[in-house]
């Protein structure tokens, strides 16, 4: 650390600047010095009025982009969209065991300057470097835009403390009045998106008329958005869940078999792992689900013959019902229908199954609101009558 620098300061500075969310861009260059690219957070717009517009982009000078940007002139920022969370990671050398070259992780097109594009981002500025300064660890680099890329659709990738999220749209108070009277404030509770049906609405119906904001996702998104602030409570399966979030406990869902009404296994009152080897299987296709329901069948031996995977519960269902095959599930709808008005039938599956544990988490070391508190005895008391 070089002299006249302030530890203390330093790692306030650092705090301080992990709460404030930005996009998660990927700054790629090609050129005489060759190929190069890195996950940067630092990027922002300088002016829209120059001759061409200008922007700024920061690199740690470690970086073996950093000196290939300079000599090459030429530099691609690609701004990641919510589901590209992968990307950043690869480019900020994570799963190095993984891949050898980082480019490999995504397709990528030749933009105009020559530097390469990201096939598929939220948004790509294409740039010509103008001016490079070194500060402290970093070179700031003055950029001009030569040509952009818009995608049609997606939201950015966030990040903030020091995690990963998505944006979402907040709606403003109604008047100054409402905003002071503390009218708009309400309770951000993730759920996981097969139970979530199931539980929620009327665990809402009972909050009275404490206003609750819903997030739903698979797990990766219920974690994200606990670890950034996004949401203050999370109902979701208790896997990989670690020292970061407090749990309560709730509750367990025991996996059965789901077929059609009039498939022959009906004539079972139950199901053996042993009666599905040779069934195809429609698997409700979403993390932690689908590792959790495949790996009952391997536990016992037997590899499953997955003829259609989905990430929807209710279109493993319809599937189930039009005799395309069986499927493993946890969350038991009321209804023995599917969407479309066909019969369905559950039976038990035989023999000992992994844990699959439904918690209420949050952020360790995080106070929880009144609303929060409320809404976790209301999750226990719940459970408790189930």
């Amino acid at each position: 650390m070089g002299a006249g620098i302030d530890p203390k300061v330093r790692e306030k500075f650092l705090g301080g600047m992990s709460q404030a969310a930005c996009t998660v861009n990927v700054v790629s260059t090609d050129g005489p010095a060759g190929r190069a690219g890195v996950t940067v957070s630092a990027m922002a717009s300088v002016s829209a009025d120059t001759e061409l517009p200008t922007m700024l982009v920061c690199v740690h000078h470690l970086s073996p982009a950093a000196a290939k940007i300079v000599e090459n002139g030429v530099l691609c920022v690609n701004v990641l969209r919510d589901d590209q969370s992968y990307i950043s990671d690869v480019f900020a050398g994570r799963f190095r065991d993984e891949i050898g070259d980082k480019f490999e992780c995504t397709e990528w097109v030749t933009a105009s300057t020559g530097a390469p594009r990201i096939a598929d981002p939220l948004v790509a500025f294409d740039c010509r470097l103008l001016s490079s300064e070194k500060v402290g660890t970093h070179h700031i680099f003055l950029c001009e835009v030569r040509d952009i890329h818009l995608s049609r659709h997606g939201s950015p990738l966030i990040y903030a403390n020091r995690s990963y999220g998505s944006s979402n749209r907040i709606e403003g108070a109604s008047s100054l009045r409402a905003a002071l009277a503390g009218e708009t404030a309400r309770l951000v509770i993730g759920c996981f998106h097969t139970f979530g049906p199931y539980l929620m609405p009327s665990l809402i119906r009972e909050m009275g008329g404490i206003g609750v904001k819903l997030i739903e996702g698979d797990h990766r998104r219920l974690r994200e958005s606990l670890l950034a602030g996004e949401s203050e409570l999370a109902l979701l399966y208790d896997f990989d869940l670690g020292e970061e979030f407090e749990k309560l406990s709730l509750g367990e869902l025991t996996p059965y078999v789901l077929l059609a009404a009039d498939h022959p296994l009906c004539h079972q009152s139950e199901v053996a792992p042993e009666d599905l080897a040779a069934e195809p299987m429609i698997l409700l296709d979403a993390p932690p689900s689908r590792d959790y329901f495949t790996g009952i069948l391997e536990d016992a031996g037997i590899k499953p013959l997955i003829a259609y995977r989905s990430i929807s519960f209710e279109m493993v269902r319809g599937m189930v019902a039009h005799g395309l095959g069986y499927s493993i599930l946890a969350t038991k709808p009321a209804s023995d229908m599917s969407y479309d008005g066909l019969n369905l039938a559950t039976r038990p599956l035989t023999g000992r199954h992994r844990e699959n544990r439904i918690v209420l988490a949050h952020r360790a070391g995080r106070e929880l609101s009144p609303a929060a508190r409320h809404f976790a005895d209301l999750c226990a008391k719940r459970f408790a009558r189930r």
